[in-house]
C-alpha cells in the first residue's frame, strides 16, 4: 500500500511540475492557451511515454519514438508547426532535467 501511495504522489507531483514547465515554455513562445491546455499536454505526455515504454521497453528507441509522438501531440494541442513544437519540447526537457536534479527523487530515507 505504501509503495502505491508513493507512486501516486510521485505521479501527481510530476504532473504538476510538468504542467507548470509546459505552461511557462509555451508562454515564452507567445502561446495564448492557459494552464488547462498545459495540464492536458502533460497528461498526454505521461500517457504517450507510458505506452511507448510499455511497448518498447526502456532505451533509446523508446525515448525517440515517445519524443516524436509527444511532438505530434504538442503540435495538435497547440496548433503549432514543427519548429515551435521542437523549441517548446527542448525548453521543457531542459527545465525538467534541471528540476529533476534539484528536487529529491525519494521520499525520506530508504
Amino acid at each position: 500500500m505504501a509503495n502505491e501511495l508513493i507512486s501516486v504522489i510521485t505521479f501527481i507531483a510530476g504532473l504538476i511540475v510538468s504542467t507548470i514547465v509546459i505552461f511557462v515554455a509555451t508562454k515564452l513562445l507567445g502561446q495564448k492557451e492557459g494552464i488547462g491546455r498545459a495540464f492536458a499536454t502533460a497528461i498526454v505526455g505521461a500517457v504517450v511515454y507510458s505506452i511507448i515504454y510499455f511497448l518498447l521497453e526502456r532505451g533509446w528507441l523508446a525515448a525517440i519514438v515517445g519524443g516524436i509522438v509527444w511532438l505530434l501531440a504538442l503540435r495538435a494541442l497547440y496548433d503549432i508547426g514543427w519548429l515551435r513544437a521542437i523549441v517548446i519540447a527542448v525548453i521543457v526537457w531542459i527545465a525538467a532535467t534541471i528540476i529533476g536534479f534539484l528536487l529529491p527523487t525519494a521520499p525520506g530515507p530508504l
